[in-house]
């Protein structure tokens, strides 16, 4: 389990709290679920997953690149990196693919496989919430007689679907690493002489 695995499970500890507060208010006799929750919950859901992008970048970058450290091309992707994650924001498919292949040299996405999902309906899927993000973030609803942005059952399904593609995406990285080992070995020699 990566160390950026390990924050996202704290993180979005946060988005199921917000979901219990609403059910709780939404079973009081005084009050109804307040539809800012729901919005909130997507948010902070949609932000754990944004975390976790740039955490677990960090993270391999370091494991990939750590050896290069102090040399000159080392700082210059080192300062690359920094500049890329200042400017990544909304992680969708294309973004996240963009800079694990920038890089990295590998297409992370092709690697969203779990149960029944495949990459291509998870990029899909990651797209769809990361669209109701901006919406719940720039056009909340003052309209009471419009719909909500969010439902209810669709947060469950959200909260889910994104611990999901978390852990799909540090297993992946995880073997990758793994097969990597030597290359991160041999780098560091490299540098070195």
């Amino acid at each position: 389990m990566s160390k950026s695995l390990k924050s996202f499970n704290f993180t979005i500890s946060d988005a199921k709290e917000l979901l219990e507060c609403y059910d709780i208010l939404n079973n009081s006799e005084e009050h109804t679920g307040s539809d800012a929750l729901k919005r909130s919950t997507l948010i902070m859901t949609l932000t754990a997953w944004e975390i976790y992008v740039e955490d677990i970048v960090t993270e391999l970058f370091g494991l990939k690149f750590g050896a290069l450290k102090g040399c000159q091309i080392g700082d210059f992707m080192e300062r690359q990196l920094e500049l890329r994650l200042k400017a990544f924001h909304n992680p969708n498919s294309a973004k996240t693919k963009q800079i694990f292949e920038e890089f990295f040299g590998f297409d992370v996405t092709e690697d969203w496989v779990w149960n029944n999902y495949q990459p291509k309906p998870v990029r899909e899927i990651l797209n769809k919430w990361i669209s109701k993000r901006g919406d719940s973030v720039h056009r909340s609803v003052v309209d009471k007689t419009k719909p909500h942005i969010v439902k209810r059952d669709e947060l469950q399904k959200c909260i889910t679907f994104f611990i999901e593609l978390v852990q799909a995406t540090d297993d992946a990285l995880a073997s990758l690493r793994l097969l990597r080992s030597h290359f991160l070995q041999r780098t560091a020699k490299n540098c070195a002489s």
